[in-house]
């Protein structure tokens, strides 16, 4: 791969979204968007950054970028899209996300920016659960046959760079996340690191390969079948809904800000929002998983167990050893008897 000396970084947020992912961007910090557009991050190709939402050009001049991009006049870009894609053969008049218009002043589709920016990209990012894999958007029954980009470009898809689309999920997705896997693809191009490396759903794997709960403040006390009553309690809260174990996250592990927060850290269960099957077999959220009535059951009789032993050995350990107390005793008899010689 040639060596890229700058990169324009287009992100979409015409899709069917929140623009949650936008906001959340604002508070990475390791790196920040801020240390990626100042050059503070070594290795890397000088970037331009185009969000609408952070935008202050007027709308025209904004959209030149994406017009000369989609015509093949900007050939370095990665494409960033926030939000779930509607499908917009599902009727027979009318749109459901548009972003600009065209020389006739007609609205220009949201999948059809996504046709003409796609095959000019250097890689496609789809930020966020909604654009990953349909998110809320695309619940059944859902009017607008919403859908995550690998359903619409197809998984199998690759940019002209040979790289398959890259999801990062979440709802909104984790802040630091984002910039660690925008950074990567930009030290790649830059010739700096290898293939960007994906699991299965195209998620990056040394992001995701985890779960929630294996990094999990509240992981030990699982372990010993200690169980919150209410919301607000300190242990594990399994039962109150959270799908932390079997959930690929690693915001346990890494906070939510500058290493702090977290959901379940915080209290807040899990409810799988960077899952491709999010929403609807995570529903009802605050009720038991499934799957966590049989495990805590399974696991009450050894965490107890474990929890008794363990309470017992912490016991021996917060008291001070014999001979240390023998010998403090030795040398103030002696200090005592001396003292008594003068």
């Amino acid at each position: 791969m040639r060596q890229t000396k700058e990169i324009d970084i287009l992100w979409l947020t015409a899709g069917l979204g929140c623009d949650g992912e936008s906001v959340a961007l604002t508070n990475a910090t390791q790196p920040s968007l801020e240390d990626i557009l100042s050059g503070a991050i070594p290795n890397i190709p000088k970037v331009n950054f185009h969000n609408p939402l952070y935008a202050y050009e007027s709308s025209e001049d904004f959209l030149k970028i994406f017009h000369q991009a989609a015509n093949g006049e900007i050939t370095d870009f990665i494409l960033v899209v926030e939000g779930s894609i509607p499908d917009e053969t599902n009727k027979t008049e009318g749109y459901w996300a548009t972003f600009g218009v065209d020389e006739n002043l007609e609205p220009i589709t949201t999948s059809d920016w996504i046709n003409r920016l796609a095959k000019n990209a250097l890689a496609v990012v789809a930020m966020g659960t909604c654009s990953a894999y349909g998110g809320v958007h695309a619940s059944a029954g859902n009017p607008t046959g919403a859908m995550g980009l690998p359903d619409y470009l197809g998984w199998d898809w690759r940019s002209k760079a040979d790289i398959p689309i890259v999801c990062v999920p979440g709802c909104p997705t984790m802040p630091d996340n984002m910039t660690q896997t925008l950074v990567y693809l930009l030290q790649q191009f830059n010739n700096k690191l290898p293939m960007i490396e994906l699991d299965e759903v195209l998620r990056p794997r040394w992001l995701y390969e985890a779960t929630l709960h294996e990094g999990c403040d509240r992981g030990g006390y699982y372990e010993q079948a200690q169980f919150a009553e209410k919301i607000g309690d300190k242990e594990c809260i399994v039962k109150q809904g959270c799908w932390g174990p079997v959930v690929n996250c690693n915001v346990g592990k890494r906070g939510w800000t500058n290493g702090v927060g977290g959901c379940a850290n915080v209290g807040g269960v899990c409810i799988g929002c960077t899952m491709p099957a999010f929403p609807e077999k995570f529903s009802p959220f605050l009720t038991q998983p499934p799957g966590s009535l049989l495990s805590s059951q399974a696991i009450a009789t050894y965490g107890k167990a474990i929890n008794s032993l363990r309470r017992f050995t912490l016991g021996s350990m917060n008291k001070t050893p014999e001979w240390r107390k023998k010998e403090t005793a030795f040398v103030q008899i002696e200090g005592l008897k001396k003292n008594k010689s003068d």
